[in-house]
């Protein structure tokens, strides 16, 4: 663990590399992460339980929620064994392209939260508390991805590439769109709707992969999950 004067020295850093982060990039070829809107920030941290929010920037907070150690494994006052998670909140992303009254929106990524915590259920209660929020899989190893929206705290539409039935709930605007424009190599493909998480994700909310300066606004977040558990005590050295 660092020390204190360590630790103000590395968010001074942080801080000035912050001001010319742009442009920013988020993982394009795997892996999974929620969406909600940018403007309800305070409400996605109220409804994750997150705690010890940090500024950071993109290159430190995505290796801290997929490549670094993202969980601590530790008793809490009644000697309970617990796991607290780490994930990152991404800059808040515009994309003139999603279908629908939200632009701007913000990703959060965190491997083990997502996968151990069920980042479907983690989505559905995300939306009861930001009105919307989606969760996105792509895992190229398995040939699989995953789409899901929900509102409220319902399911509004899913794909999934082992599910059964893949698709659930009625197709969205933009599903529409690509059925009626698609050629005839295309047809059976769109049939049913859009099955590729990254289509979803570009006209639902935010695409990963490089993010145009002018579209990004603010600065990433790292957090927890746990008010005893704060950033410091993760293990390992994050690129700035």
């Amino acid at each position: 663990m660092l020390d204190e004067a360590d630790r103000h020295a590395l968010e001074r850093l942080v801080r000035v590399k912050i001001l010319d982060e742009r442009p920013v990039e988020v993982p394009a070829e795997a892996g999974r992460w929620l969406a909600f809107p940018a403007k309800r920030l305070a409400d996605a941290v109220a409804a994750l339980g997150l705690h010890d929010l940090r500024p950071a920037t993109t290159v430190m907070g995505v290796a801290a929620a997929t490549r670094a150690t993202d969980t601590v494994d530790f008793q809490d006052s009644r000697g309970r064994p617990q796991r607290a998670y780490r994930v990152f909140i991404t800059p808040e992303f515009e994309n003139w392209r999603a279908k629908g009254q939200i632009t701007n929106w913000r990703m959060l990524w965190g491997n083990s939260f997502l996968d151990e915590l069920d980042g479907f259920a983690l989505a559905t209660e995300l939306s009861k508390r930001c009105g919307e929020a989606h969760f996105y899989v792509l895992d190229p190893y398995n040939s699989s991805e995953n789409w899901y929206v929900a509102r409220d705290g319902h399911t509004v539409r899913s794909f999934g590439s082992y599910a059964d039935p893949q698709f659930e709930g009625e197709p969205l605007p933009f599903e529409l769109w690509y059925r009626d424009n698609a050629d005839q190599d295309e047809a059976e493909t769109y049939a049913e709707g859009v099955p590729y998480a990254s289509t979803a994700a570009d006209n639902l909310s935010v695409e990963p992969g490089p993010q145009l300066a002018e579209d990004t606004h603010g600065h990433g977040w790292l957090a927890t999950t746990h008010p005893d558990v704060p950033n410091a005590r993760f293990k390992g050295a994050l690129p700035v």
